[in-house]
């Protein structure tokens, strides 16, 4: 991938491919979960919207896929993600009236661990600078109101009251298709390969079938982020990360949503992984990060006997009558920043022209329609509605 310089949008490619130009205001390339939201959201603003992926989303190829994505509101990884993902859920709920189908489903969620660790102490930071409806649960508290779970001793649990499951895939094919409805041209199957600024202030996007421009680009590539943008490709970490469903060996109704909430599990210290109820195709559990760094155009994406094991023996000692049957395994991709937050911000060479929404560090799934809506603010040259500073790519500066 080769980002060339502003000039005249033709000369730094070599000879220019069929010009399939849709008219639009802004091209948005990559539409997992932040692309197809920001498609919608700047859609729904009256901008002509041109979304191009190099696959046919809803897919398996990324960062988006595995079913069922947790959302929480006691957010340990830092308070200040708490108004975004009120405002996020508002916007799911909204986009699942319009859809007329389920995107979201109420479990609770319990964040498990030491007194002391990374996870309840973040998860009870949040939930008291913003008021989260909460429980504090000992170990014994934890066993007794969900008989599935197994905490040690030595652990406490925080209840977060209005956490819940999204639905993945069903979330992007709604986004899309309310997307399309209201106009925006939507590219499947459509790799690009190169974008550069052009003279006029716009950009030039090249893909395997043509040329487009538009006065502004949004890129929100997942893993291919470090493709796309080379300068911040030092700081991007993509990995793989095995996710399962397991049939229970006993006792399916304690892992049944919504009567088993979505837990995360801090089983030693700052190592983490977690799991979702059953929906009918099995409690889903994979470890969070600790994942192996890949080239996602080579990446192994069968899981091997040691990862299966791994994450058996975590159900089996916390959950132990969720060890069952082994029903599915799949691979996604974390695109890792090294703070594990976001990228999220006008290019610093190109503010008024491209917003680089990614890496979501394994995390962003659930804020994604508010993303979309901030994007748009970027764009339109407006005030963020949310404090974006911890998401600058400055931050990643020598």
């Amino acid at each position: 991938m080769r980002i060339a310089d502003a000039g005249d949008c033709h000369s730094s490619f070599g000879m220019a491919k069929r010009d399939m130009d849709p008219r639009a205001d802004v091209i948005v390339v990559g539409l997992g979960a932040m692309g197809s939201a920001t498609a919608d959201a700047l859609v729904r603003t009256g901008r002509r919207v041109l979304g191009i992926d190099r696959w046919s989303p809803p897919h398996s190829m990324g960062s988006s896929h595995g079913r069922t994505r947790i959302i929480r509101e006691a957010y340990f990884e830092s308070p200040a993600y708490v108004p975004i993902v009120r405002r996020a859920l508002e916007l799911w709920l909204e986009l699942e009236q319009s859809a007329g189908r389920t995107l979201y489903t109420r479990t609770q969620g319990l964040t498990v661990g030491p007194e002391d660790g990374m996870l309840v102490r973040g998860a009870l930071s949040s939930a008291v600078a913003f008021q989260v409806p909460h429980q504090i649960l000992s170990a014994d508290e934890v066993h007794r109101q969900f008989p599935g779970l197994l905490p040690l001793e030595s652990m406490i649990g925080v209840l977060d009251e209005r956490a819940g499951v999204l639905f993945a895939e069903q979330g992007i094919a709604a986004l899309l298709e309310r997307a399309e409805s209201n106009g925006a041209v939507i590219r499947r199957d459509e790799a690009v390969v190169a974008w550069e600024p052009c003279t006029d202030g716009g950009v030039l996007v090249r893909t395997t079938a043509g040329d487009y421009r538009a006065p502004q680009l949004v890129l929100a590539c997942g893993a291919w982020m470090p493709q796309m943008l080379p300068e911040i490709a030092p700081v991007l970490s993509v990995v793989r990360q095995p996710i399962y469903w397991f049939d229970a060996a006993s006792h399916p109704e304690q892992y049944a949503a919504p009567e088993c909430p979505v837990t995360l599990w801090e089983h030693a210290p700052n190592r983490v992984f977690y799991t979702l109820p059953d929906f009918g195709d099995g409690l889903k559990a994979a470890v969070h990060y600790e994942g192996q760094a890949v080239d996602p155009d080579r990446a192994d994406r069968h899981t091997t006997p040691n990862e299966d094991a791994e994450v058996s023996g975590l159900l089996g000692r916390f959950m132990p009558h969720a060890n069952g049957h082994l029903r599915a395994s799949a691979v996604c991709f974390y695109t890792n920043t090294p703070d594990l937050h976001f990228v999220l911000d006008r290019h610093p060479k190109h503010e008024t022209g491209v917003v680089v929404v990614s890496a979501c560090s394994g995390h962003g799934f659930k804020f994604a329609p508010a993303i979309g809506e901030t994007v748009a603010d970027l764009l339109a040259g407006q005030v963020p509605r949310y404090d974006l500073s911890m998401f600058r790519m400055a931050r990643f500066a020598p």
